[in-house]
């Protein structure tokens, strides 16, 4: 190849990104980007999607790769996501316009002194109308399109939820987290096209409102959510993933690396999930077994454990809550746990107070339906140390099947007063029952004993004889 051939071949790959984005072939190739192909997929069925992702996993660029192919028309044969056969109107968006011009605009334009060196081709960018009142930011642009002539904005968060009112959108990213009201907006945008919002964010802020919103859309199946760790990037080395988690405080780890949604400073508990979270084993025979209990109309909660005698460590192994329902439902759910054989457990000593329904004591009724319960200590913060110092020293498992103390522990938290805030809190206050007085009255589930290693495994009696 010429000097002149290889200058001309250098330029064409510049100016034609998009092209080199998930190759078929080489180190990079998009099979090695699993949840990336999965969140592109998502899109033909989908109408919301979320990538909640990892930091430097490539969940921005994977937004601009899609926005791009939607503006163009440029589909690649192995694209099996959402597909628009005329030009589009699509809308992106950040925090603050001057995050906005740094990344998403940078990612689909390229910088303000070169472009079209972003993924958007050069030869595709008709024209440009720059923002107002922020240095080399872009407010519209308009894109070649296979069938026309497709319209781009560029619009941020703290513009306020009127900005997004303007017009109907086929398509609409939102890479970091949104407030719930631009979200909702979103929505509406997209509403009369059946067009596709996209989002993508590491989840920093923890289990926010606009977190705990669409978790729940995805569990009733109204939202695709895909998430990806440091593992699912092949282009991120060991010794990338080492020096990055090494210089992150240990309570923003699991946010960082692993896109799971953490408080940060605000954590009662700020301990990564991954020092604690544990998959599930059957217990042994020996271990010794209790309960703690919240209660209330709203909802009343139970953590189960098992406690390894030898080594002292405390696994909750189930959970459990439910709002609004007698005693007898709740008793009888956690009598089906606890096996009907008389499992001790510890309960809120506001159960001694009058029930609303009849005057009668919660902690005499819970009784009266079988449950073998002692009154916790409810010291809080007495209470709140004790679960974080079993938590630091290991002393603490969780088995990864309590969804709903993992769902309650992401967002249990303290107020700009040091306050904790009582919402969402009921397994956490079971947990600390739990720890403080439910730990002092645990017993063996069976009357069994530790196994005699002494003892011969094929006759009843030892070696020496009986």
């Amino acid at each position: 190849m010429t000097l002149e051939k290889a200058q001309e071949y250098a330029q064409w790959v510049k100016y034609n990104k998009i092209k080199w984005l998930f190759p078929d072939a080489g180190p990079f190739k998009r099979d090695g980007y699993v949840k990336h192909m999965a969140f592109f997929k998502a899109g033909a069925q989908f109408r919301e999607r979320l990538f909640r992702a990892a930091n430097r996993v490539g969940k921005t660029e994977a937004g601009a790769y899609e926005v791009t192919l939607h503006l163009t028309g440029e589909y690649p044969e192995w694209w099996d996501g959402k597909r628009f056969t005329k030009p589009v109107n699509a809308l992106v968006a950040g925090e603050t316009g001057t995050l906005v011009r740094d990344s998403i605009q940078e990612k689909l334009l390229g910088s303000p002194a070169d472009w079209g060196s972003g993924l958007i081709p050069r030869e595709y960018i008709l024209e440009q109308r720059p923002r107002a009142g922020i240095a080399d930011a872009i407010d519209i642009v308009r894109v070649k399109h296979v069938n026309g002539v497709s319209t781009l904005q560029f619009q941020s968060y703290d513009q306020g939820r009127e900005k997004f009112q303007a017009t109907a959108r086929d398509v609409i990213w939102l890479d970091e987290e949104p407030p719930m009201s631009v979200y909702t907006e979103a929505l509406t945008r997209t509403m009369t096209t059946k067009g596709v919002v996209m989002t993508t964010f590491t989840p920093l802020k923890g289990m926010s409102e606009t977190v705990h919103f669409l978790d729940q859309k995805s569990k009733d199946g109204k939202i695709s959510l895909i998430t990806a760790t440091w593992d699912d990037a092949p282009h991120l080395s060991e010794e990338d993933k080492t020096e990055m988690l090494a210089a992150m405080p240990p309570y923003m780890r699991d946010a960082r690396s692993k896109g799971i949604p953490q408080l940060g400073s605000g954590a009662i508990y700020p301990v990564p999930e991954s020092e604690f979270v544990v998959n599930a084993f059957p217990i042994p025979p020996h271990w010794k077994h209790v309960y703690g209990m919240d209660v209330g109309w709203n909802n009343t909660a139970a953590v189960f454990a098992a406690i390894d005698p030898d080594s002292g460590v405390t696994y909750v192994t189930s959970d459990y809550k439910r709002g609004q329902a007698e005693p007898s439902i709740h008793a009888a759910a956690i009598n089906a746990r606890a096996k009907g054989n008389g499992k001790p457990g510890c309960i809120d000593p506001a159960s001694k107070g009058r029930s609303q329904a009849d005057g009668t004591q919660l902690l005499t009724i819970y009784r009266q339906l079988g449950l073998n319960i002692a009154e916790a200590d409810n010291g809080v913060e007495s209470g709140l140390y004790a679960v974080w110092q079993a938590l630091t020293l290991g002393q603490l498992k969780v088995f990864s099947t309590c969804a709903q103390l993992l769902d309650e522990y992401r967002v249990y938290r303290r107020d700009e007063k040091g306050r904790v805030v009582k919402e969402h809190d009921h397994i956490m206050d079971a947990l600390r029952y739990l720890m403080v007085t439910g730990r002092n009255i645990a017993k063996q589930d069976i009357e069994t004993k530790k196994p005699d290693p002494f003892r011969s495994r094929g006759s009843q009696t030892s070696w020496m004889g009986s």
